[in-house]
């Protein structure tokens, strides 16, 4: 017998009846209730632009009345090919039609297939990936095995740096707004000035296990260091027996304008950590460990029951197959350039930071105020930590067009304020 979606919902005891209507019944289609009834029900922990966010495509978001929006924040880097990139929705649908999902306990022939394309695009002495559901469990899992490798307490982060928010990561994350009311943390944690190679010096030791650092800071203001910083923390990990880890959350798999962050200054970390777009949107995290250190992890020693999941590795290998065949690290790179040449001189900016698709504007009047007139105008950006610095990261798929949509616009709205 086949059953309605009705049927399949709880009954009420003593009723027969279903307890509540299908979850179809329930879509909003007039933005204004939707937004209502979204604050009312979801813990209010986040600040939400005006916009109800109905379907993608491509750079392409579009809202409950049928607005069309030139996304160039992609929901925190995200949606790193674009909305709905055809590629990766055929890999969704047809593994949902075949098994969604199954534990570890069990092999699978896309997380097989998935582990083995992402190993062979790592870092040369790269050995092994542990999958797992986000950027903080991906940098729980790094703190976790830079102790057990080492036998060593302390883990070096950066003054500016973002890891997470659950209690480990959140350790990690410099910011004191983030920690307010959730002292103590995990203990064991010190911090650097991030860019300062002398500092960073004086505080190695032989009880320091790891040095942890997004190679561009993104939502500290999109903040980089010189080329001979990254060097440095390489030899200086090196000449204490310390692991160096890479939080490319947001800078893997292409986003700056190569693969990974580590080849702009030809530096190879110990550990990388993954997240954000690497299924395209469908939530997954992952950390890369070297040969060496994936020989020294055993049975037991950690897990994840959602972690690899048959449908988000599906996901994720279409991503990595469209950034790898269409060479989007390069693209990127390109991009980049024409949004430097299209936007440098424009009236109120002072700078243009970062590297490739992962670019910061540093203004000379708040962000959130040019964010506020280009939202009106159909294009989304980002602010940060900075509140003069204001977050382009479109999708790596972006277009020259694209691109000088958003300057003209960008002009327009600059000369008026």
């Amino acid at each position: 017998m086949t059953m309605t979606s009705t049927e399949l919902l709880p009954a009420r005891a003593g009723s027969g009846e279903s307890d509540a209507p299908p979850v179809a019944h329930l879509l909003f289609h007039d933005a204004g209730a939707a937004m209502a009834a979204e604050t009312a029900a979801q813990l209010g922990t986040y600040a939400k632009l005006p916009l109800v966010a109905v379907r993608g495509a491509g750079i392409h978001l579009f809202d409950a009345a049928g607005r069309d929006y030139y996304d160039f924040y992609c929901g925190h880097a995200v949606t790193l090919i674009g909305h709905c990139h055809p590629q990766v929705v055929a890999a969704i649908q047809d593994q949902a039609a075949r098994l969604i999902f199954y534990s570890n306990i069990v092999y699978s022939d896309v997380r097989a297939a998935y582990a083995t394309a992402l190993m062979a695009a790592a870092p040369a002495g790269y050995g092994q990936v542990f999958f797992c559901n986000s950027g903080a469990e991906a940098n729980e899992t790094a703190l976790k095995v830079s102790r057990k490798f080492t036998g060593r307490p302390t883990v070096i982060a950066l003054a500016g740096g973002f890891h997470g928010r659950t209690m480990g990561a959140l350790a990690l994350t410099s910011n004191p707004k983030y920690k307010a009311g959730f002292e103590p943390l995990l203990p064991g944690v010190a911090f650097a000035p991030f860019g300062d190679l002398d500092a960073l010096a004086a505080q190695m030791d032989a009880n320091v296990a790891a040095v942890i650092v997004e190679p561009i800071q993104s939502i500290a203001g999109v903040r980089m260091a010189d080329p001979d910083y990254y060097q440095g923390l390489r030899a200086l990990c090196d000449k204490w027996g310390a692991l160096l880890i890479f939080d490319e959350i947001q800078t893997g798999l292409g986003r700056t304008g190569k693969m990974w962050a580590g080849d702009h200054w030809g530096v190879i970390p110990d550990i990388i950590t993954l997240a954000k777009g690497i299924a395209s949107g469908v939530p997954m995290g992952a950390t890369l460990l070297t040969t060496r250190i994936a020989a020294t992890i055993h049975l037991d020693e950690h897990g994840s029951t959602f972690g690899g999941g048959p449908l988000v590795c599906a996901a994720a290998a279409a991503t990595l197959d469209v950034i790898l065949s269409g060479d989007l690290p390069a693209h990127a790179a390109a991009m980049e350039k024409r949004i430097r040449d299209a936007i440098c001189g424009l009236p109120h900016v002072l700078e243009i930071r970062g590297l490739g698709l992962l670019l910061g504007l540093h203004l000379d009047i708040p962000a959130k105020t040019v964010q506020a007139a280009m939202l009106e105008r159909g294009i989304i950006l980002g602010t940060s930590g900075d509140p003069n610095v204001l977050r382009v990261m479109p999708p790596l798929v972006v277009t020259a067009a694209d691109i000088d949509h958003l300057a003209a616009t960008l002009d327009a709205v600059l000369k008026e304020l």
